[in-house]
C-alpha cells in the first residue's frame, strides 16, 4: 500500500512538472519560428507586383559615390624682414623739358637706405637702348644716401620721350619704379657753305 501511494505521488508531480515545462517550450518553438519568418522577408526584395524577387543583387552593383576633392590649402607667404633695406627717393620721376637734339641729358635720382640691413642694386635696367642708367655696384649702409644716374641719348631721337628705369634690389616693396619724360627739339638742318672765289681763276680771266 505505502509503494502504491509513493507511486501515485510520483505520477502527479512529473504531471505537473511536464505542464509548467511544456508551454514554454511551445512559446520558445513560436519565437523561433517568428524570427526566421521576419528574417526571410527582410532578405527576400518585393517586386512592383507584389512578389518576391528571386534573382539576387549583387552587392558590387550599386555605383559608389566619389569622394568630394579635399580644399586646397593657399601656399604660405613668408612674413616680409621688418629690419630689410628700404630705399626713400627724393623724387622717381623727372621732366627734362624741351632739350636739343644731340647732346645727352642725364639726371641723378638720389636716394636713402633708411632700412636696417645694407641695401644692394641687384640691377638697373631702362625700357630701351635710348637710356644708359648708371648705379653704384657697393652695398649701401643704413643711413647712407647713392644716385642712380639716367642718362637719355638725344641724338636721332626728335620729339617726346617717356622711359621708365627698374631697379631691383633687396629693398622691401619689390621692384622700384623710375621714369624720365621730355621732349626733344630737331637740330636745324645744315647747309653747305658756297665755294669762296679763286683769285688766280680771275686774273688770269681778265687777262684773257
Amino acid at each position: 500500500m505505502k509503494k502504491l501511494f509513493t507511486l501515485i505521488i510520483s505520477c502527479i508531480t512529473l504531471t505537473v512538472v511536464f505542464s509548467q515545462n511544456n508551454p514554454v517550450k511551445v512559446k520558445s518553438a513560436d519565437e523561433a519560428k517568428a524570427k526566421m519568418n521576419q528574417a526571410t522577408k527582410v532578405a527576400t526584395p518585393v517586386t512592383a507586383t507584389g512578389g518576391a524577387n528571386t534573382t539576387p543583387i549583387p552587392t558590387n552593383s550599386v555605383p559608389k559615390a566619389a569622394p568630394a576633392p579635399l580644399p586646397k590649402t593657399p601656399a604660405p607667404v613668408a612674413a616680409e624682414n621688418p629690419n630689410a633695406a628700404e630705399f626713400k627717393f627724393n623724387e622717381e620721376s623727372h621732366d627734362f623739358g624741351t632739350v636739343p637734339e644731340g647732346p645727352e641729358v642725364k639726371y641723378d635720382f638720389e636716394f636713402t637706405n633708411i632700412g636696417k640691413e645694407p641695401l644692394v642694386l641687384q640691377n638697373v635696367r631702362a625700357s630701351c637702348g635710348c637710356t644708359t642708367p648708371v648705379w653704384s655696384k657697393e652695398p649701401i649702409m643704413p643711413g647712407q644716401k647713392s644716385k642712380i644716374t639716367a642718362v637719355y641719348h638725344t641724338q636721332g631721337r626728335p620729339g617726346n620721350f617717356s622711359k621708365t628705369i627698374t631697379v631691383t634690389s633687396n629693398a622691401k616693396g619689390g621692384d622700384k619704379l623710375l621714369y624720365i619724360k621730355g621732349v626733344v627739339e630737331k637740330a636745324p638742318s645744315t647747309v653747305a657753305p658756297e665755294k669762296a672765289p679763286n683769285l688766280i681763276n680771275e686774273i688770269q680771266e681778265h687777262k684773257n
